[in-house]
């Protein structure tokens, strides 16, 4: 039964080592189940009902991707896509949580609707490679500064805006061992970096009572540990969601989420020679279908856009080349969903200094996210002014205002600039156009509300 569904020997594999492909990939992104809750968990969402979604989600996701596509993909919730919801809609732009996750649904319905109707390749051209590259390496920065941010390393400063934090302290003392721990695991090309940071930071905060200990290992979620699902899907947040002000915000979980996951694709499915001899990969329908209605999902169960990660790669990179890959990864993540005492160890917040508290555990996983995303900038082409400046402002742009659409909109507006002044107005795509005056609403948004609406 397994062979006609999954095709495991014509493609060269076996149960074993599907099996083992299953749980490589999760030890190498379950640190999501402790970062996401700390993420969500500072825009107000309760920490005990993300814990326990985040992990319902990437089970139930990554489960459909292997049943449907038939390949070794693990779908969570996103880094990056989490921040724009914590940070951007919920906090930068003063709604409730439920109105962001609504904002994560309309995004991913929008996303399937795309995918249907076949207009996958018109979005993927719409905007250019060096932009789609840029807004990548914007969130890596903006994800380690959050990460910087919760260890105790950088603080906020009244002069200077940001400074170094006391790095005597000891939230900021556990952190740092563990970012140094992660890099010294990445040098020596060791699985599991992230992993391996968090456990560190982790098992220093409780030898040295900076952490609490859990006051048990498992338990049966209670009623708490569903408080976030369905909020995003209830008519009135979803009214909210369709706002002038939230329509620039929704586009760029749009544009973060759609191009990371054909990108993650592509390159998970070339290291597995699932790919054809053109370089694509023929399941690509199938993957972007479950992905778009799973990011609808993870909005609807409060925990964020899911979406494909790429640290699939480390199942694959063990012979993983089916779906049953994907079906272990997935029920390991179902049984996470008992160990939310544990998680919640990781993702507690502690006293710091000025009467604030930090969330040193974490700080690892995130600054190093920031450190593999950066990495994309290679790939920008400096010495052309259409695609260094756009590029530029929008790396500059979203850590600099706190805000992922902001930068992203800086860089539209930069393009179009560019693109005018070199006579190629022609050349601009007409979603680029569409663009403009959106973006100028979303700049002009306070003006608008006190004078227009």
């Amino acid at each position: 039964m397994l062979e006609r569904l999954f095709h495991i020997q014509d493609r060269g594999s076996t149960l074993r080592i599907e099996t083992l492909g299953g749980v490589s990939t999760f030890l190498t992104m379950c640190y999501i189940l402790f970062v996401n809750p700390a993420i969500l968990s500072q825009a107000g969402v309760p920490f005990t009902g993300v814990a326990v979604a985040t992990a319902l989600a990437a089970g139930v996701a990554t489960i459909v991707m292997g049943l449907v596509a038939n390949l070794p993909f693990a779908l969570a919730s996103g880094l990056g896509i989490n921040a724009v919801v914590a940070f951007d809609i919920v906090l930068g732009q003063h709604v409730g949580w439920p109105v962001g996750m609504a904002a994560v649904v309309i995004e991913g319905l929008l996303a399937l609707v795309l995918v249907i109707a076949g207009l996958r390749e018109a979005v993927v051209h719409a905007v250019p490679n060096a932009m789609k590259l840029s807004i990548g390496v914007g969130i890596g920065i903006f994800i380690a500064f959050v990460g910087l941010q919760d260890g105790g390393i950088v603080v906020s400063n009244p002069a200077t805006k940001v400074a170094l934090g006391n790095l005597t302290s000891g939230p900021a003392l556990i952190a740092l061992a563990g970012i140094f721990a992660a890099i010294a695991a990445i040098a020596r090309g060791m699985r599991g970096a992230l992993l391996i940071g968090i456990a560190v930071t982790t098992v220093l905060g409780l030898a040295f009572g900076i952490l609490d200990g859990p006051s048990k290992i498992a338990e049966w979620p209670g009623s708490a540990g569903f408080d976030t699902i369905g909020k995003g899907i209830e008519p009135h947040n979803l009214a909210d969601a369709l706002t002038w002000a939230l329509v620039p915000t929704i586009f760029a979980l749009f544009m973060t989420d759609f191009f990371d996951t054909v990108g993650t694709a592509v390159a998970v499915g070339t290291a597995g020679g699932l790919t054809d001899e053109n370089g694509d990969l023929p399941q690509i329908r199938r993957v972007l279908l479950v992905d778009s209605a799973a990011a609808a999902f993870g909005g609807a169960m409060g925990v964020s856009s899911v979406t494909t990660y790429v640290e699939s790669g480390a199942g694959v990179s063990e012979g993983a080349r089916t779906g049953f890959a994907s079906i272990v990864t997935g029920a390991l993540f179902l049984l996470s969903i008992f160990f939310v005492p544990l998680i919640s160890v990781v993702g507690q917040s502690v006293p710091y200094i000025d009467e604030t508290t930090v969330s040193p555990a974490i700080a690892p996983a995130l600054v190093m996210v920031g450190y593999l995303m950066i990495r994309l900038v290679q790939a920008i082409d400096w010495t052309d002014a259409e695609n260094a400046v756009p590029s530029f402002l929008i790396i500059a742009g979203i850590p600099l205002t706190f805000s992922i659409a902001a930068g992203i909109g800086l860089g539209v507006l930069a393009y179009v600039v560019v693109m005018i002044s070199r006579g190629h107005i022609r050349a601009v795509h007409p979603l680029m156009w569409l663009l403009v005056p959106l973006f100028l609403a979303y700049f002009a948004d306070d003006w608008l509300a006190a004078n227009v609406f």
